[in-house]
Order: C-alpha cells, then structure tokens, then sequence
C-alpha cells in the first residue's frame, strides 16, 4: 500500500508540473502571401464569413475597408486589441490566429474594376449533384478565420464585420472545426465525421510543387502575383444513411481503408493508389466509381490544395444530423485546376450518393504586404 508520504510525494510532482498554455502562440501576418493558406498544422476552429458591399460602396470606400481590416488584423493576430476595441483582453490570446481576405466577383464590378478581374473569377458552372442553398452562396468580400481557440475565431469575426458595418452586411457565417491542438500527433491527417482520413493527397506547403501549383505569378493579373484563389464549397453528408452501410461497403465507396487511410491497392496511407490493379477475378481492386479514383488528377498541374473542416449543426426536423464539410480549395487557376476534378466527381462518383453540396462561393485571394494593406496592388 503507499504510504500518506508517498502519496503526498506523488501530488507534488503533479502539482509541479506546469501546464502548457498555448494561447500566446503567433503565426506570422506581414509578407508575400496572405497567412491562413499554408499554415501547418491547420487551427482546430474556422469562421468563414461572406459580406456583401453595400450600394454607394466604390474603389474608395473599399480601399477604405482593406485599411482598417489590414490595421486590425496585424493587431489581432499578435495578440493585441484592434483600434477601439470594446472588448481588449480578448484578443490577449490569439492562439495562432489567421486572417485571409477574399474577392468575390461582385466586388469588381461594385468597384469599376471588372477589368482588373482575374479570368476564373466566376461562380463554378452549374453540377447535377449540386443544391445550392442562396444561404451558402456568392459574396463580395469574404473573411477565413481561423485559431486553435474559438474564443480568438469569434472576437476577430466580431471586431472585424462591425467595423465596417455602415460598408458591407453579412451575407452568411459557417463556422467548423477540426480536432484539437495536442489531440493528434503532428502530421497526422484529420477524420472527417464520416470517419475518413480527408487531405492525405495534398501538396505539402513550401516546396516548389505547392508554389507552383497555389501560388499566383501575376501572368493573368499582375496584382494578383503571390496572391491565389479559394473555392468554398458547404457539403452535406447524410449520416443517417451512410450509417447503414458496413465498413467493406464504406471502404469501396472511397477506395480506402478506414482505419489507416490506405489505399485498398496499399498498406499505408501515403501509399500511391494503382488504379489499374485487377483481382484474381479481373475486377478492379479500386472501384472506377471510387472517389478517390474519380477525384485523381489527370495530369500533375490539375493538383489543388484542400483544407476542410467539419460542421455539425442542430439537426433538422425528422433527422438525427445535419453534419458535413466546410471544403476549401486553393489554386492558382479554378477553370483548370478545380473545375475539371468537379467534373469527374459530378459525373460518378460513388460518394455522390451521401453527400450534397449546398454551398459554393469562389472568391480571389489577395497576395499579402509588408508595409502597405492588403488589395493595395489593385486599390491604391
């Protein structure tokens, strides 16, 4: 038995320990591109917010815009209040907080700058598969926040919509999440809640595959160069049928096994897919209609990069769920990188059966400043 001394000794050393408070952790705002996009690890909490200008809103009333939210944004992200923040010790803890600006392709034409647009900016053409809900769709402005605290995700939503209230209105808010800082081990790929591994086939940011496939040259735009574009699409999963299908089931659906991720032609998650291997019977191991086989890419400079987070909201009447992904997708070039993959999936992907995109919004992302705001290159 352990003694009364033991035991003291036991909640001492406990009691020495010191917790690991992440809160203060910064992720740098100020240089060629916008944070947000290559961040790694991805934050655990996401707000993205749609606004639309308000009509007497022109070129310099939005210059104006990109000058408080550039000023509040270096504030926030550091761990400091925004000019005439009402509620300062909230943003004492940033815990990594990013903030990405989005262009939709109304703003363009609000500004007088329809020329200046790049030549993808346009909502996606219409899919079979989609139901788009107005309630998920378009936008003028768009905000990407994100943190490991959805205390900091919130405060930087508040101070930057009010502060241009009298300028642009809220168009929608979709909040997700992801797991928690500390929960997994570093590099470890999340699990959507449909259970799977979601963003194993990524280029890994910094390496030149990931500039060259996500990165803006400016060849189109010149303002653009070090910017990129983000699609956004709300996709909702019916979980309560999905629930009905067995793990063999689930695993030809996606063309990956559940528990590691790997491909069935594999045994480990980063393993290249071989969707040309046959069984003893001459059957593809990897189903055609697969998503993981729909979702390929034809040819290396299709590639896009993705980061999705999870939603899971109150549950619609007669349901048991109302869950699925916030999917964001980066690249240099929408009409040649994400469209033709949308194509493929529309056309017969297996997955289609469960899931639904209810949301769609493309908007053009800015490069980032040093000493000027973001958008200058177009508005100053």
């Amino acid at each position: 038995m352990l003694g009364a001394a033991g035991i003291g000794a036991v909640a001492g050393r406990a009691s020495d320990a010191e917790p690991q408070v992440l809160g203060k952790d910064v992720v740098g705002w100020g240089g060629a591109h916008q944070a947000g996009i290559e961040t790694d690890p991805p934050q655990a909490h996401a707000a993205f917010v749609a606004l639309d200008l308000l009509p007497h809103v022109g070129r310099p009333e939005l210059a104006g815009i990109m000058k408080v939210w550039t000023d509040d944004i270096a504030r926030l992200t550091s761990g400091r209040p925004a000019l005439g923040d009402t509620e300062p010790e909230l943003a004492a803890s940033p815990a990594r907080l990013t903030v990405t600006i989005g262009y939709g392709p109304g703003l363009f034409a609000a500004s007088g700058l329809v020329h200046r647009a790049p030549t993808w900016l346009a909502p996606l053409p219409p899919f079979g598969i989609d139901r788009l809900d107005p309630a998920f769709t378009g936008g003028d402005l768009l905000l990407q926040v994100c943190a490991d605290d959805a205390v900091a995700v919130a405060h930087a939503v508040r101070v930057l919509t009010k502060n241009v209230r009298s300028l642009a209105a809220v168009r929608w808010a979709q909040r997700g999440f992801r797991s928690a800082r500390g929960t997994q081990s570093p590099g470890t790929t999340m699990r959507n809640l449909m259970g799977q591994l979601d963003g194993t086939v990524n280029p890994a940011p910094g390496t030149t595959d990931f500039d060259a496939l996500v990165w803006d040259d400016g060849a189109d735009q010149s303002w653009m160069a070090g910017g990129t574009s983000m699609v956004l699409r709300r996709i909702r999963i019916e979980l309560d049928t999905w629930d009905e299908l067995d793990r063999p089931a689930r695993e030809v659906v996606m063309g990956r096994r559940l528990d590691t991720g790997a491909p069935l032609t594999g045994a480990r998650e980063f393993d290249e897919a071989d969707f040309g291997a046959v069984d003893g019977y001459g059957i593809p191991v990897i189903s055609p209609t697969a998503h993981i086989a729909r979702a390929h890419h034809a040819h290396p400079g299709e590639r896009i990069f993705r980061r999705a987070y999870n939603y899971d909201d109150p549950p619609l009447p007669g349901e048991t769920s109302n869950s699925g992904l916030l999917f964001a997708s980066f690249q240099r070039d929408v009409t040649a990188q994400f469209v033709p993959i949308q194509r493929r999936l529309d056309e017969m992907d297996a997955l289609n059966e469960w899931t639904t995109p209810v949301g769609s919004a493309v908007f053009a992302i800015p490069p980032g400043t040093v000493d000027g705001f973001v958008g200058e290159g177009l508005l100053g």
